[in-house]
């Protein structure tokens, strides 16, 4: 089990690069997944991983599962990772971007 400082850093870690709300990742998720017959049900739409983003943007620190967890810490080490990448974001890389969106975190958004 994570201690309450790891936890405490965790949590602002992963607040930190989920750049986007909880609405805008719901959103993201249902037009990521629609085509142009349907648009999936809200609970059903984007990656498990993003569905999994969005249910930890909803819940306190004190209501984390260890799943949360390990979730949360893949979340911030794959976002530091393309941060180390590539510091500045450009337009035209639309599939990194989009990957990234998946789970939360927007390259253009400040």
């Amino acid at each position: 089990m994570t201690d309450a400082l790891e936890l405490d850093a965790l949590w602002e870690d992963f607040h930190r690069v989920v750049n986007m709300t909880s609405q805008e990742l719901a959103a993201w998720l249902r037009v990521r997944d629609a085509d142009e017959n349907a648009e999936p049900l809200p609970e059903e739409a984007g990656t498990p991983t993003g569905q999994h983003v969005l249910a930890i943007l909803q819940k306190r620190r004190t209501d984390l599962t260890d799943d949360d967890i390990r979730v949360m810490y893949r979340v911030v080490d794959t976002v530091t990772a393309q941060a180390e990448l590539e510091n500045e974001p450009e337009a035209e890389d639309t599939p990194r971007r989009h990957r990234l969106m998946t789970i939360g975190h927007d390259p253009l958004k400040p």
